[in-house]
C-alpha cells in the first residue's frame, strides 16, 4: 500500500516528541534530586560524626544542641527529598515543618533574650502563618495523583485499626506476664 508522504513539519514533530522531552527532563531532574539525597546524606553523617567529638570533655551543652537541631533538619529536608522522588510532588507538611524546626534552633541558638525583640516578633508572625498553613493543608485538595500522606494517615488512624492493634498488643502483654 501507498503511505501518504510525510512534510518536514511532520519529521520535527516527532524528533520534539512531547512524552520522550518530557520523560528525558524528568529523568535529569531525579539524578539530580538523588545527588542532593547523597550529598545531603554525607553532610548529616559529617555532621554527627562532629556531635559524637563534641561530647567528649569539655562539653559545649548549646554548640551540641545547635548541632542536633541542625541534623534533624537535614533529616527533614532528605525526607522531603525521598518523598519527591516517590511522588514528583513537595510535601507541604514537612515543608513547613522543616521551616519551623529551621526558625526555632534560630532562636534557641542565639537566645530569646539576646534577639531584639522586633525578630523575636517577626519569628512569633512568621510561626503563625505556618501552623495556620499547616491547618489549611487539610483542605486543600491533591493536585497529583501520587500518594497523600496525610489522607494514608488519617485511613490508617481513624478506621480503628491501629488503635485496635496496640489493645490488642497491650493483652497480649499482660497475658504473658
Amino acid at each position: 500500500m501507498n503511505q501518504p508522504l510525510k512534510s518536514p513539519l511532520h519529521y520535527w514533530y516527532e524528533f520534539f516528541n512531547r512524552s520522550a522531552i518530557v520523560r528525558s527532563l524528568e529523568t535529569i531532574q531525579d539524578l539530580i534530586v538523588i545527588s542532593l539525597c547523597v550529598g545531603l546524606f554525607c553532610v548529616m553523617a559529617i555532621q554527627l560524626r562532629g556531635i559524637f567529638f563534641m561530647l567528649l570533655p569539655p562539653l559545649n551543652f548549646h554548640q551540641i544542641t545547635a548541632d542536633i537541631l541542625f541534623l534533624l533538619i537535614l533529616v527533614e529536608l532528605f525526607r522531603l527529598l525521598i518523598i519527591y522522588l516517590q511522588e514528583q510532588r513537595v510535601s507541604i507538611g514537612v515543608a513547613v515543618e522543616v521551616s519551623i524546626v529551621s526558625v526555632l534552633r534560630e532562636v534557641i541558638v542565639r537566645g530569646v533574650l539576646e534577639v531584639p525583640w522586633n525578630q523575636i516578633l517577626a519569628a512569633c508572625a512568621f510561626l503563625l502563618v505556618l501552623a495556620a498553613l499547616l491547618i489549611v493543608r487539610v483542605w486543600i485538595p491533591p493536585t497529583f495523583k501520587g500518594i497523600d500522606p496525610e489522607k494514608q494517615y488519617a485511613k490508617t488512624y481513624h478506621n480503628g485499626s491501629a488503635p485496635e492493634k496496640s489493645k490488642q498488643s497491650h493483652k497480649e502483654i499482660r497475658l504473658s506476664e
